[in-house]
This record gives structure tokens, sequence and C-alpha cells, in this order.
């Protein structure tokens, strides 16, 4: 019991005490993103695709090499998912307008409905069950949440 929260959640186990904090977390995180990834809205489009189209959804028109520095790949790796999402009419790649060399990819309004309706359904997925959670759970998450951030940035 503490003077902020008269009754704290229990913490639940850890899923093996002898296992150091670095396994629990890595195995939460995983079963975590593998569950909500498999809340696409089309289960066709692969995870590397889906993440590229929602990152250009998120920051609006780059390059091949701007969006592959994002995503930590190579150009040649970039440009085959860039090539599917292109070919599923999900992308475009219009004149880049100060180099006539470089295009810039944009997500078709095909390509952001699906980024918009993935998001809801994760959305709807989690939000229910985030919703089950104590106050105090909900307020442990949120600190867990930035921790997460800053360690992914690191």
């Amino acid at each position: 019991m503490t003077a902020t929260d008269p009754h704290p959640a229990p913490v639940p186990p850890r899923a093996d005490p002898g296992a150091p904090l670095a396994t629990d977390v890595r195995i939460a995180v995983n079963r975590l993103s593998r569950t909500l990834r498999a809340q696409k809205a089309d289960t066709t489009v692969s995870d590397a695709q889906f993440s590229a189209l929602a990152l250009l959804h998120r920051e609006g028109p780059m390059s091949l090499a701007d969006l592959s520095r994002h995503e930590g790949v190579t150009p040649p790796s970039m440009t085959k998912t860039v090539t599917v999402l292109i070919d599923r009419g999900l992308l475009t790649k219009d004149d880049h307008g100060d180099d006539r060399r470089k295009v810039l990819l944009d997500p078709t309004p095909a390509g952001r409905a699906l980024v918009v309706q993935t998001r809801q359904r994760r959305d709807g997925w989690l939000t229910p069950r985030l919703a089950d959670l104590t106050p105090g759970e909900r307020k442990t998450l949120a600190a867990a949440t930035d921790i997460m951030r800053r360690l992914a940035a690191q």
C-alpha cells in the first residue's frame, strides 16, 4: 500500500523467475508485437511492406534512399518492397521536383486507407484489453511505454 494508491495492483510473477529481466521484457514485447502485427486489414501485405507504407503515411512523401534509411534496410531491399506496393496500387512514384533522377514515394488513397484500417484494428484489439487493467496497471504501463521508447531510441 502506498500513499498514492491504497490498493495497488498485485505484481504478477515473472514468466521465469530465474531469467534475467532482459529475457522477460524481450519475450513479452515480442509476443505483444506479434499479436498486434496480426491485426492487419490486409494480411497479404508483409510486415516490411506495411512498415514502409505506414512510415510514408505518417511522415509524408520521401525518396527511396530516405525511406531505406528510416527503415534501416538497404536500397535494393527497399526497392523490392516498394515495387510490390506500387504493383498493388498502394504506393505511387512522383517526380521529386528539384532532381529529375529522384522520385518521391507516396501512399495512394488505397494505401492510406489500409494504414488507417490497420491502425483501427490494432487499437480495437488493444483498447478493451487496456480497459480491463486496473488504474494502477495502466499507470505502470504508461510509465513502461516511455521507458521502452527511450530504449528503442538508443
